[in-house]
């Protein structure tokens, strides 16, 4: 099982180095398409990281669609997309400015990934439960670094969305991409004791989801998914009522 000092030095840098790095060996032809990439024991070895990094730079781009994990085969580049019609649904097509159409937002993921968090208790193999585990322990290091813990944070969603092993929840988190996870609700002008609560809240939300995973409990995954997506909505639309009231 994962531990949390797997996670403490930086993780989420080195993620982000190494998955520019496999992109920029994809974009130049180095790993073609239908090709397989190397292990993540070869990665880890090649590039001097931890299995842990590995995994959260290849959820990266499995989120931009430029692989594909392939279970019991391992992770394969997919060919380049081409040319795409404006997807219906997409963050693209949310207003920022609007605190509601975050909420919408927040709405849709809801009726999603509660369902994702159920199907993942019941469906997660051992080595996924360890990816959830790994992901989620890198958001807390984040969040107790005082971080930006957006890709940390969308790689644990995706994680879960993986463990469902249906690829259409995974291709719906991969469609609208990190973009997913808000941060208004941390707002600059917040008290450090705000901020405090806040990043304990989040953490103890996360917590109950993926112990209720792991537990392979899937009424207890399900309702401590709803409670987190709840509890942001509840936060928002307290944003939403305090600019209301400062226009007026």
């Amino acid at each position: 099982m994962a531990t949390q000092g797997r996670t403490q030095n930086g993780s989420g840098t080195l993620a982000s180095r190494l998955s520019d790095t496999l992109r920029q060996a994809i974009a130049a032809g180095q790993f073609l398409p239908g090709s397989k990439l190397p292990s993540e024991a070869q990665l880890g070895e090649t590039h001097g990281v931890s299995r842990t990094v590995v995994r959260e730079a290849i959820a990266a781009l499995r989120a931009d669609r430029l692989v594909e994990a392939r279970q019991g085969a391992g992770v394969f580049v997919l060919d380049p997309p081409g040319p795409a019609a404006p997807a219906p649904m997409s963050i693209d097509n949310i207003d920022h400015a609007r605190v509601s159409s975050v909420i919408e937002f927040l709405e849709l993921r809801t009726a999603v990934e509660v369902e994702a968090a159920g199907l993942a208790a019941l469906r997660r193999s051992p080595a996924q439960e360890e990816v959830i585990f790994d992901c989620h322990y890198a958001v807390q290091a984040c969040l107790e670094a005082g971080k930006p813990t957006s890709e940390a944070d969308f790689a644990l969603h995706l994680a879960i969305a993986e463990a469902t092993n249906n690829t259409r929840f995974r291709d719906f988190l991969g469609m609208i991409g990190k973009s997913i996870i808000p941060r208004a609700a941390l707002r600059n002008e917040e008290s450090e004791e705000d901020q405090a609560a806040y990043i304990k809240l989040i953490m103890e939300e996360h917590n109950a989801i993926v112990t209720a995973i792991s537990a392979g409990d899937e009424e207890a995954a399900r309702e401590a998914m709803r409670r987190h997506l709840r509890g942001s909505q509840t936060r928002y639309r307290a944003l939403l009522r305090e600019q209301r009231q400062f226009v007026r």
